[in-house]
Order: structure tokens, then sequence, then C-alpha cells
């Protein structure tokens, strides 16, 4: 893509995917992580940002005056651990964590589960060695990439538990994860929580996101004129749809040369 030289960008090449114009000046960033901005890993610790992303993703951040956000299941600990040495605005957790700035106050938008919750299903995690559990604080997330034919016993494992423990639990079921999580909170709520802060409030949202999860934050995108894209296959509430994470950093790529260094 040749750089344009203005405040208003869409690719040069349509093969790369269904991308909006990004109006620098009156839009705002919002991307997920996971199978979204990079290609998801056999487990989650393995996973590891390319050091020319990070770059690209500070120059438009700077470009678009520091309107630019990630939206995740991971805690923000792990965002910033994943992107260091590098830090951003972003809502962790399923929008447990909401941090507006870079370097702000984290504002705590949800209870941690409690730890009768968290026994109840890392007990799941028996039934096979190669499931992961991983503990969020706010959520429990159960991994199976490395045991895909246990999708439907540990989904119902999971059912089981919540019917059980009688809280006001929500099970999402995502690519090779199933996660508990309370409700009242989600990445939609994450998002809404950001648009109410500087440099994001006033502009229109712009969503990239690849999963169920994500169809939350895709849902409130019409009560600030946004527009969603997904990953892979088009969710509900996206305009647009993109193959693979590979295209959205060729995309995230051709732009953000145009920033100052």
């Amino acid at each position: 893509m040749t750089p344009m030289g203005t405040e208003e960008i869409s690719p040069a090449d349509d093969s790369t995917g269904q991308f909006p114009q990004l109006d620098l000046g009156g839009d705002a960033l919002f991307l997920d992580i996971d199978g979204t901005l990079i290609d998801i890993a056999p487990t989650p610790e393995a996973v590891v940002v390319p050091e020319s992303l990070k770059i690209d993703l500070v120059r438009l951040r700077d470009k678009l005056s520091g309107a630019l956000a990630l939206l995740s299941g991971r805690t923000l600990g792990a965002i910033d651990q994943l992107f260091a040495p590098v830090k951003f605005a972003a809502a962790g957790a399923h929008g447990a964590e909401v941090r507006p700035a870079p370097d702000g106050a984290v504002k705590h938008c949800a209870q941690a589960m409690t730890a009768v919750e968290k026994a109840a299903f890392a007990e799941i995690a028996k039934v096979d060695p190669r499931i992961r559990i991983e503990d969020k604080v706010y959520t429990m997330a159960i991994h199976y990439r490395l045991a895909p034919e246990a999708e439907d016993l540990l989904i119902g494992l999971v059912n089981d538990r919540v019917g059980k423990l009688q809280e006001n639990l929500r099970v999402l079921c995502g690519k090779a994860v199933v996660e508990v999580k309370r409700r009242g909170f989600n990445k939609g709520t994450g998002l809404r929580a950001l648009m109410e802060h500087p440099p994001f409030a006033g502009r229109r949202p712009l969503f990239f996101g690849d999963d169920v999860t994500d169809e939350d934050a895709l849902a409130v995108l019409p009560e600030f004129g946004g527009t969603g894209v997904s990953v892979g296959r088009l969710l509900p509430g996206a305009t647009g749809m993109i193959e693979r994470p590979a295209q959205l950093r060729h995309w995230l790529a051709a732009i953000a040369p145009q920033a100052p260094d």
C-alpha cells in the first residue's frame, strides 16, 4: 500500500480484506489480541508479539492522538507482559479491568472469582493432563487446544459446575477454550468505559475481533456510530471480515509509516 499522506486512509488492495476507511482525526481503534492481532498458539504463554507490531501500534497510536486500545480476555498484567516494554490503553479480563491511559489508573469493574468457584473449575483439569486451567482472577479459562476431542466433555462439565454453584455465572465457549465469568461485564462494557474518557470520547470506534467473546463489543458499536470487522468468520454485528490476523498486521503496518517516528 502506498502511503496516502492524508488524514483518511483505506487499503489500496481490497484483496487483503474488508477494511473500512480509518479517519485518523475522528476514529478510535480497538483491537482484540489473540486470534485477531496475533495468531492463536497452543498455550497463552506461547504467544509472541513481533517487535515490528509493537512499533507499528505505537506509531499508529501517535497518529490517532492516543485513541488506540486493546480489548482482551487477558488481564492487564498479562497484556503488559505480552507487549513489554510498551503499554497501551486497554480493557482486560473481558472488561473487568479498564485502563484509559497506558500509564493511568486502573478501574476494576468486577469482583474476583471466589476460591470455592475457582476450585470447582480447576478440578476439571484432572480429566486429561493436556487440559490447562488458567486463573485470570475474574475468570477461569479451561484450554483444550491440545485435546480437541475433549470439547463436548469439558463444556458439559463446566455447565454442570455452573449449575451446582448456583451463582450468576456465564459460560463463554471460544476457540479451544471454555471460560467462566460473572455476568455484568464483558468486552462491550469495557469498550463503553474507554469511550467515556479522552482521547476516545467523541470519536467513532473501529473494532477488530475474532471470537464469540468479541460479539459483546460489536453489539455496543452502534451506540457510538462505530464499525466492526471480524477475523476468520463474519460475527454478528460485524460489517466486514478478513481471513487472518496477518492481514490485519499488514494493514496496520501500511498505515503506521505515515505516523512520525
